[in-house]
């Protein structure tokens, strides 16, 4: 085997039995489809549940598969222009099937209701399964395609190459203790290492793999040994991650139109409030401007400082004021002008808004040699990054603000604590051992194998990850219906929400 790129964790095959690609990156792209956490994440929430909405809004699988084209489109792009082709091969590569299969399994961790299931899950892990890495999407979609996905007797995991499981680490590091010296060390840290400020002992916010997929990730990251630093991504995972940033962006907001969400009225004062007060408003302190926050403009001018605080690299005034304007040109005056009522002429205003965007912003992708500490390799250009950034603030102030959504996300919150809770009862319960759900005991041997033996607490930190993984891989639908009939509100004895 020639190309360390395409090591995989077991044997020296790099096409398997029942593998139809030669390639072994198409072969990993064909894994990952092929996988039943690819095909659970229809039924997991991008921001709204994706039972609440239908086929109006994106759930986990689609904005998986429209990460997968951008960033496929990207690496396209990058490989084909001269001018980076050099600097690409220097940093490790950047191969269109790497980057496409990253993509496709970077959100196969993500638990019931999205980042509000996986803030929950980190909680339960950490104070209440006395599990020091708790628990982070990312690190478990690592988890996935390392440990806990089976595609043969001989295997664990998808026995993926290293390149596509290095292009996965948005976060090239774990929670607490590797690399060392740990990236929450520096300063400034990259995007997701810094610890969170009410838990400054806890470790990184955002990390890629937990402690017991350590040895997967040096592997997986030793091509890539003195081309990048150690708590850099490959530049495989910043395409990913640059598309991850741009099909969040503008689908996001493609969504919270069509369900009616977000409202002309309400984007253009923020908008324009501070296009006319820009000046007035820089001068007030960050203490007034927090008090006025329900003032028009107020909230965009919290962004530009706080741009300025975390991204000094990139920030800039004018180019922040022409992003703003952009915005309201093409969303204010555009897109929300008319309310969505599912005409023809709807849909393709919608499709043009979306391509229009998407094009503009993967035409400003660029590669640096040196990037900034908070950046990757592969990176947008100035005047795009700022307008993403916005339109990252229109979601945030206008959509995840909202009272009815909080309403929502508490009792999903309730939910899963309660259901995690019920399975940690059912699980100690000697008189059922034999009746439990055939995975949660599987998941249980498989962590225990996971950890050091002459561990005291060994087995109840095994049985704390085991619900974790047993939680994390159910949908929204199935997660409520478990509930429901481990609470006794269910009538229903035979049911396909779930299979035990």
């Amino acid at each position: 085997m020639d190309d360390p790129r395409a090591q995989r964790l077991f044997g020296d095959s790099l096409v398997a039995p029942g593998d139809l690609a030669q390639s072994p990156f198409r072969v990993d792209r064909d894994r990952i489809v092929s996988s039943p956490f690819l095909a659970r994440l229809a039924g997991v929430t991008q921001v709204i549940s994706p039972g609440g909405a239908g086929l109006l809004v994106h759930n986990r699988l689609t904005h998986s598969l429209k990460v997968a084209q951008v960033a496929r489109a990207i690496a396209e792009r990058l490989t084909a222009d001269p001018a980076h082709r050099d600097l690409l091969d220097k940093l490790g590569g950047c191969d269109p099937d790497v980057v496409e299969a990253a993509a496709l399994a970077h959100d196969l961790g993500h638990p019931p209701f999205g980042h509000l299931g996986e803030r929950v899950l980190d909680r339960l892990a950490r104070q209440r399964l006395g599990l020091a890495d708790g628990f982070e999407g990312n690190a478990q979609s690592y988890r996935i395609v390392t440990s806990t996905e089976i595609r043969g007797a001989a295997t664990t995991g998808l026995d993926l190459t290293a390149a596509v499981r290095a292009a996965m680490l948005k976060y090239p590091w774990t929670r607490l203790d590797h690399p060392d010296p740990h990236p929450r060390h520096l300063r400034p840290a990259p995007r997701g290492a810094a610890a969170p400020p009410d838990d400054p002992d806890s470790g990184s916010l955002k990390f890629g793999a937990y402690g017991t997929e350590l040895a997967d990730l040096r592997q997986a990251r030793a091509p890539f040994a003195g081309r990048i630093a150690q708590w850099q991504q490959t530049v495989e995972a910043s395409v990913m991650d640059t598309a991850d940033d741009i099909a969040y962006a503008i689908h996001d907001v493609e969504d919270f139109y069509r369900v009616g969400v977000l409202q002309q009225g309400t984007v253009a004062a923020e908008l324009m409030a501070w296009q006319r007060e820009g000046g007035h408003l820089r001068a007030v302190t960050d203490a007034a401007l927090a008090g006025a926050a329900r003032r028009p403009g107020s909230a965009i001018e919290a962004l530009r400082r706080q741009l300025h605080r975390k991204d000094a690299w990139i920030a800039d005034d004018d180019a922040f004021a022409a992003a703003v304007e952009h915005v309201r040109e093409e969303l204010v005056d555009g897109l929300l002008a008319l309310p969505f009522d599912g005409s023809i002429e709807a849909e393709q205003y919608v499709a043009r808004f979306s391509a229009r965007w998407t094009t503009r912003l993967v035409d400003a992708i660029t590669v640096t040699a040196a990037p900034d500490v908070r950046s990757g390799h592969v990176l947008l250009a100035r005047a795009q990054w700022h307008e993403v950034q916005v339109l990252k603030f229109v979601h945030h102030r206008f959509v995840l603000a909202r009272p009815d959504l909080a309403l929502h996300q508490r009792g999903q919150a309730r939910l899963l604590g309660t259901l995690v809770e019920s399975l940690w009862e059912w699980l100690l319960d000697p008189e059922e051992e034999s009746r439990l759900p055939r995975r949660l005991p599987d998941l249980v041997e498989l962590a225990e194998a996971e950890l050091h033996p002459r561990t005291p607490d060994r087995i109840s930190r095994a049985r704390g990850r085991a619900i974790v993984d047993f939680v994390a891989q159910l949908t929204d639908g199935q997660a409520a219906a478990m509930l429901d009939v481990l609470s006794g509100r269910s009538g229903a004895l035979w049911t396909d929400a779930f299979v035990l």
